[in-house]
């Protein structure tokens, strides 16, 4: 399985909803907290081409992108693929 990080914030709704998903198909998961964590927000936003919303989903190399983009994988029966890879 890749490697799994979502970038995440305290008290978000679409965080809880992505990690729920992902926590369903039995993925680790690195979450980074850039609530309080400068470098975490900075390397958040060089990685998601300065998207500044939460949650940032990378599998792999992959930007996946929000919540939203994660559960249109799921619908389209592409996030097992992903996850496999």
């Amino acid at each position: 399985m890749p490697k799994i990080q979502v970038y995440t914030k305290p008290f978000c709704p679409y965080c809880y909803r992505a990690l729920a998903l992902l926590g369903t198909k039995g993925a680790t998961v690195v979450e980074t907290d850039i609530s309080m964590d400068r470098a975490g927000r900075d390397e958040m936003l060089s990685r998601a081409n300065g998207r500044t919303t939460v949650p940032q989903i990378f599998i792999g190399n992959r930007h996946i992108g929000g919540s939203d983009d994660l559960a249109a994988l799921e619908r389209a029966g592409e996030l097992d693929a992903l996850l496999a890879a």
